[in-house]
């Protein structure tokens, strides 16, 4: 079992940190546990999280219907070893090594529960993805 200190942290982030960075947050804390570290953020901050993001996350078994947007900060950036970018354009700090992916996924805001599952699904799959990257299961 990995020490504390020993776990990957990632951070999240999107402009508002209401709809994809907090998809993408519930599901990396739902899937991996406490293998990982997890933040989400967002540049501009929403005052709530997309009801259409609570009810798609929902169905599936996640509440975050809790969950607050969050703003972005440099100590967020600094403290995490991979951050993953989803549409916040040049606002995101850069730190050198750090690893950064930019997940091209559509915004969900506006949308209805409709349009979000397909970004949901979408996000669950690339976080199995992430997970088997940096904090795979540990096998017997």
């Amino acid at each position: 079992m990995p020490t504390p200190a020993a776990r990957p942290s990632v951070l999240f982030v999107c402009v508002h940190n209401a709809g994809r960075s907090q998809m993408a947050a519930a599901f990396l804390t739902h899937l991996a546990g406490d293998r990982v570290e997890v933040r989400s953020a967002g540049s501009a901050p929403a005052d709530t999280v997309n009801p259409a993001v609570v009810e798609a996350l929902s169905e599936v078994g996640i509440d975050i219907s809790a969950e607050v947007p969050k703003v972005l900060t440099v100590e967020a950036v600094q403290a995490s070893d991979v951050v993953i970018t989803m549409g916040c354009g040049d606002t995101c700090p850069v730190f050198p090594g750090k690893r950064y992916l930019d997940w091209q996924l559509p915004d969900p805001a506006g949308q209805g529960v409709e349009a979000v599952r397909p970004i949901r699904d979408e996000i669950e799959q690339r976080i199995s993805t992430l997970i088997e990257e940096i904090a795979p299961a540990v096998r017997h």
